[in-house]
């Protein structure tokens, strides 16, 4: 029988408000896959928010779908934003699931990665996702150059935060690939310092100048 990981969560809000937001979700979830003939593994992230993928046990059900551990056939919501709030989020998992070929569900959205209706469903979505993508690259790319023309200089939006180079620099070390590395980064709601989606090539520049910083800082740093 195909087993498949249930993932519940719910804000410090929400367990403020009522104690019934996680069984309404298992209930959901038991009976979708009641009428699939699933096993259910559960996974509960208690009192976290949606705002990235940084959650524990979240996780850890993404690092139990791994090729090398998989035991279980996918992943199931009960609503999309259980899992995310954010449609590029959830379009980084969508790409995650579909390079490491598991399914992936939202029963609020019929999407269902193991039927071919609800992967059209999710292919429309990750579609919206890059289209999103798109739109705010070219309009980046549209005030700079009207800044250029009216002599202005504008560099990057922002700094890759703290906490996102030493994410990678993590998962470097665990021994993932650089394509490993930036489907991580991608599931986890990471983005680049101008906001965009992890690719190989951004991994390895970005892993190149975080370690040419930390042996420039190591060298520079007195003897004890």
């Amino acid at each position: 029988m195909t087993t498949m990981i249930g993932y519940l969560r719910v804000s410090t809000e929400e367990q403020a408000a009522s104690g019934l937001g996680l069984e309404a979700q298992r209930d959901t979830i038991q009976r979708y896959a009641d009428s699939h003939g699933w096993n259910i593994a559960w996974y509960v992230d208690e009192g976290k928010s949606a705002k990235n993928m940084d959650r524990p046990e979240l996780q850890a059900a993404l690092a139990r779908l791994h090729p090398k551990k998989r035991d279980v056939a996918g992943l199931v919501v009960a609503k999309l934003d259980r899992l995310s709030r954010s449609v590029p989020d959830f379009a980084g998992v969508l790409e995650l699931a579909r390079a490491r070929r598991w399914s992936l569900v939202a029963i609020d959205l019929g999407v269902d990665t193991s039927t071919p209706t609800g992967e059209l469903i999710a292919n429309v979505m990750m579609s919206v996702a890059q289209w999103e993508r798109r739109i705010i690259g070219e309009r980046t790319s549209a005030a700079m150059q009207a800044a250029a023309r009216q002599g202005k200089h504008m560099g990057r939006l922002s700094a890759l935060p703290t906490a996102t180079g030493d994410r990678l620099l993590a998962l470097k070390r665990s021994g993932l690939t650089l394509a490993g590395i930036a489907d991580a980064l991608n599931a986890e709601g990471l983005t680049t310092a101008t906001g965009e989606a992890w690719t190989v090539n951004t991994v390895a520049k970005v892993h190149k100048r975080l370690t040419t910083s930390l042996t420039k800082d190591n060298t520079a740093a007195p003897a004890a």
